[in-house]
């Protein structure tokens, strides 16, 4: 399996639970497209944290890259609608504190 990680911040005077919504939204629809496997939409609990990392951490588990890169891939030709539901979250992401991730399940089997 491979695993995309994402963490960020929303904007400014974005309420977390719509930004949340919006997000889970966005998820779902990729994983009934079968895009995505599954994912996982966590917040950060009582700003524990040892390095300086944003509230919140999505981690998407694909089957493999092709599947990562469909996915994409659908996003960008706007695949059943789904460029809504992606412009309904992202608008709301604090591009200043965005990280991304790749990792794979290891060793490889």
């Amino acid at each position: 399996m491979d695993y995309y990680h994402i963490w960020a911040d929303p904007v400014e005077g974005t309420d977390a639970k719509d930004f949340a919504i919006k997000m889970k939204r966005f998820l779902d629809q990729l994983v009934k497209m079968n895009k995505m496997e599954s994912y996982k939409l966590t917040r950060m609990k009582l700003g524990f944290r040892s390095m300086d990392i944003p509230e919140f951490h999505i981690m998407m588990q694909f089957k493999n890259m092709q599947q990562l890169d469909n996915a994409m891939t659908a996003v960008l030709n706007d695949e059943e609608k789904i460029e809504d539901a992606h412009v309904g979250f992202n608008q709301m992401v604090d591009i200043e504190t965005i990280q991304h991730a790749l990792y794979r399940d290891y060793p490889d089997e």
